[in-house]
């Protein structure tokens, strides 16, 4: 019986090559596009029951800083210091967030670029 090289199945190996990397091609793809539409997206997140709001587009720029009168009060800086980096903070999360969730559906929620190829 002659051997037929290295992959089982013959010839079958470079066939599953090219729609591995077609695959990969269509998952960057969609990768880059959801990248853009998460940048285009803005998140407004909030401390202190409102009184700071914080309106922040995909790409983590702050677009809007909202204060509410009462918040603003030259005795006690620190606070408002402190509103306005729980809402930066929040909004950052909330994009982290989305950003994850909108990957995981292009890779299955394989968690790394390797981790759903067969090798």
């Amino acid at each position: 019986m002659a051997k037929r090289g290295g992959f089982p199945g013959g010839m079958g190996m470079p066939g599953n090559m090219n729609n591995l990397m077609k695959q990969a091609q269509k998952m960057q793809k969609q990768m880059e596009e959801t990248t853009k539409a998460l940048e285009e997206k803005e998140i407004t997140a909030t401390a202190g029951g409102g009184a700071v709001e914080i309106t922040m587009t995909g790409k983590k720029e702050i677009k809007k800083v909202k204060l509410s009168e009462e918040v603003v009060d030259p005795d006690d800086i620190e606070m408002l210091e402190d509103l306005i980096m729980a809402a930066t903070n929040e909004a950052i999360r909330q994009i982290e967030e989305l950003s994850s969730s909108s990957m995981a559906k292009i890779t299955g929620g394989l968690g790394g670029l390797g981790g759903g190829f067969p090798f």
